[in-house]
């Protein structure tokens, strides 16, 4: 069968795009991960694949990070609510798509309740910047790949030093956060210091 050109031409700049894409990420190496260190706030977007006993589940995710405290939300594809996740100083809370406030001991034992599924939460924002938890083992593979607690971590870059992918993998389950956008945001001391479910 003949391709028409115009076809021809639409697949050509296709593979372009996708190569160019392809091109302006790398994948972090060892020297990439730094002790942990205070952090400035931003904000994120993007989509989150989780995979437990060979089942997978997706979303969407809006993150932000400001005055030390930490709010995921988890939405639909369609962009209807999930729950929240959020952490500051007084500990980790979490709430559903009703609105009912969830507390736990841990932010694993939150994201079970609420997600079904157990994610480290506390770590997330250290991580995908780069760091390793302080006062924690961890181990720095020659690959690249961080190891701490009992996940295996790597990172994929943007050209700009910006994390593209967080990939989270453990006995248990895989987490793969894949970030549409990730940026510094303003300080701003009148933000609220404690997750705003608290009232």
């Amino acid at each position: 069968m003949k391709v028409k050109p115009i076809f021809s031409k639409l697949l050509l700049g296709s593979a372009v795009v996708l190569l160019a894409a392809c091109a302006q990420t790398r994948l972090a190496g060892s020297e990439s991960w730094q002790p942990q260190a205070d952090m400035a706030d931003f904000a994120a977007q993007g989509r989150l694949a989780v995979k437990m006993n060979e089942k997978g589940s997706y979303a969407n995710f809006d993150w932000t990070y400001q005055n030390n405290v930490q709010t995921i939300n988890v939405n639909t594809p369609l962009g209807n609510t999930l729950g929240q996740l959020c952490q500051d100083r007084r500990g980790v809370l979490a709430v559903d798509s009703k609105g009912q406030v969830y507390q736990a001991g841990s932010a694993e034992a939150l994201s079970e309740q609420l997600l079904g599924f157990a994610l480290p939460v506390q770590y997330l924002n250290v991580w995908a910047n780069g760091q390793w938890v302080r006062n924690a083992p961890h181990q720095v593979l020659p690959d690249g790949r961080l190891q701490q607690f009992e996940w295996t971590i790597s990172r994929t870059l943007k050209a700009d030093g910006s994390p593209r992918i967080l990939l989270l993998e453990s006995p248990k389950l895989s987490l793969r956060l894949v970030f549409d956008q990730m940026a510094a945001t303003a300080v701003d001391t009148a933000a609220p210091e404690q997750c705003a479910a608290r009232g």
